[in-house]
């Protein structure tokens, strides 16, 4: 039987005895339905992970035994920095566990002008949690120990404005340049993918103006979690760790 893995933003150390907060406690009695005794492996992000053992389960909370430390780390070798466009409920939430699982070392949920969903400064806060609770979800069933960085919702502007990876793309349709021509980077790279209505004119000419690439996404015109999956799993081939 496949071992559970819990992610736990607590401090862990061999031997000692671990009172999960609320949440954590809901998920292991409520979601995993792990009964005391049952063996389980923990992690908080901090490198490595735990094996663990539940000691109590009541109500009011649960227990766990920290045993032995091991040093497991599924990260790829290829830093993946994804701007994703903001995309309505689920397809967002797809987007961005699949991209935890793919390997990506950090997310940032980007407001472009074609956007459907808008967001309040509250909202965002909001939307932020929401998807750092998927991203630790995704790391627990696909094996990593650190979550990809997941950044608050930010306008386009201020996204190309930061001192991303050196190597830069964007996709756009009907480019004949596609990622088996592009060069393979010396270091990270960052990735934008745009929103269900397309990027503007003026934001592909900012993106290229701050050192995007521009590249085409084949044939066919793809969703935005489709193209969000399919270019990061088809760099981790080309480049990362998939190949």
């Amino acid at each position: 039987m496949r071992i559970s893995r819990l992610f736990v933003d607590q401090p862990l150390a061999e031997g000692a005895m671990l009172q999960l907060e609320p949440e954590a406690a809901h998920y292991l009695r409520n979601v995993l339905r792990l009964k005391k005794g049952f063996q389980l492996t923990v992690f908080n992000g901090q490198g490595g992970e735990y094996s663990a053992t539940v000691s109590d389960v009541h109500r009011k909370g649960v227990m766990l035994r920290i045993d032995g430390w091991q040093d497991v780390s599924l990260e790829s070798s290829l830093a993946i920095e994804l701007g994703l466009s903001v995309s309505r409920g689920e397809r967002m939430d797809v987007a961005i566990q699949k991209a935890t699982e793919l390997g990506v070392a950090t997310i940032t949920p980007v407001i472009t002008q074609h956007c459907v969903v808008k967001l309040t400064d509250e909202r965002r806060l909001q939307r932020h949690q929401h998807w750092q609770n998927i991203v630790y979800r995704a790391c627990e069933q696909c094996g990593r120990n650190t979550p990809p960085v997941l950044n608050v919702t930010m306008d386009l502007v201020n996204w190309l404005a930061n001192d991303l990876a050196p190597s830069r793309i964007i996709f756009e349709p009907a480019k004949a340049e596609t990622l088996k021509s592009y060069p393979a980077p010396v270091g990270d790279i960052a990735v934008l993918i745009g929103p269900e209505g397309g990027f503007s004119e003026e934001e592909v000419v900012a993106a290229q103006s701050a050192g995007f690439a521009a590249l085409g996404f084949g044939p066919r015109v793809v969703r935005n979690e489709t193209a969000a999956i399919a270019s990061i799993a088809a760099m981790q081939v080309l480049w990362g760790d998939m190949g």
